[in-house]
């Protein structure tokens, strides 16, 4: 029973990991295809963009190492290593949702009625903010995820102490109740402000093209935008929605391991797996409602298959 149990653990932390790669990476690929011809990508698009590097590192600093653990893998990472791997995972599922946050405020902002002289000002800038708004996410984030390094170190040999999160591959020890509740205290609170966050400017979207459905048809019809801000409003709600989702899981899970000095593996376990579901699922999400990923996508499809069918031609002629 044990080991189907670590069976049924390993192969699910190696389909998440698989999946994830590849969605994030053919967003990536996409991309670049759409900047190596259009030599630039638009606001939406740079965002989506770093939300799949984000989400694709944060698998491959967590899901790998986990997969490779559960598989039977030991003494993978040392102290040094430990550090660097669990503070870029902090990191990167800090921006997740900062950068879901971002892309669900830009939507709301681009779509909202023209209203006074400083939504007007907002609207112009908005695009030159992009890229500032981000560095000031990693630098935010950065700085709030400073302990990470501090109190994670390589598993030792013997019992887990208290206050110890045990993720397999690394130990993060809190030493005493105090940093241990601080820690989740802040972590908690910047994810509860992003995704009130999320969620009111989401509800502000729903809202708009609710009461404005017709104005939004009439946009369409008189210009190539506002079809393609409608799309993009959907997809940006379809993204929050799954977010919360999985990060309603999360947090109930997260919130049952404050209340406890010694969590189990199985757990964290748990809490790993549900707490990475939104970088597996979510560029597969882009694929399908993003009309540009997927035409660049389909394009590269075709040049690939384009020399076989050449080849198998000039064969048929000998």
């Amino acid at each position: 029973m044990l080991d189907l149990c670590v069976t049924i653990k390993g192969v699910s932390f190696l389909l998440q990991t698989g999946l994830g790669f590849l969605g994030n990476t053919l967003v990536l690929l996409a991309y670049t295809q759409v900047v190596y011809s259009e030599y630039r990508l638009q606001p939406v698009d740079i965002i989506l963009c770093h939300l799949a590097f984000v989400d694709l590192l944060l698998l491959l600093t967590r899901c790998v190492p986990q997969t490779m653990t559960v598989f039977g893998l030991r003494d993978l990472l040392n102290d040094p290593g430990c550090k660097v791997v669990i503070y870029t995972y902090r990191i990167t599922r800090a921006l997740s949702v900062c950068i879901t946050c971002m892309l669900s405020v830009f939507q709301a902002v681009t779509i909202a009625p023209a209203g006074g002289p400083c939504l007007s000002r907002l609207k112009a800038r908005l695009p030159k903010l992009i890229v500032p708004t981000i560095a000031g996410l990693w630098l935010f984030n950065m700085a709030v995820c400073f302990a990470a390094p501090l109190f994670s170190i390589a598993p030792r040999n013997g019992t887990v102490p208290a206050f110890t999160l045990n993720l397999g591959f690394c130990h993060v020890d809190f030493r005493d109740r105090l940093f241990y509740k601080i820690n989740g205290v802040v972590v908690s609170t910047r994810d509860f402000v992003f995704v009130g966050l999320m969620l009111w400017s989401s509800g502000y979207i729903l809202l708009l093209l609710h009461r404005h459905s017709r104005q939004v048809r009439s946009i369409r019809r008189s210009s190539q935008g506002g079809g393609a801000e409608t799309r993009a409003a959907k997809t940006v709600i379809t993204l929050v929605v799954l977010y919360v989702v999985f990060f309603g899981i999360d947090n109930i899970i997260w919130i049952y391991m404050l209340t406890v000095d010694k969590v189990s593996p199985v757990v964290a376990d748990m809490k790993i797996f549900f707490s990475s579901c939104y970088a597996c699922l979510s560029p597969f999400f882009i694929i399908s409602s993003n009309k540009k990923v997927k035409s660049k996508l389909v394009c590269v499809a075709a040049d690939q298959e384009q020399p076989s069918v050449d080849t198998q031609d000039s064969n048929d002629k000998m």
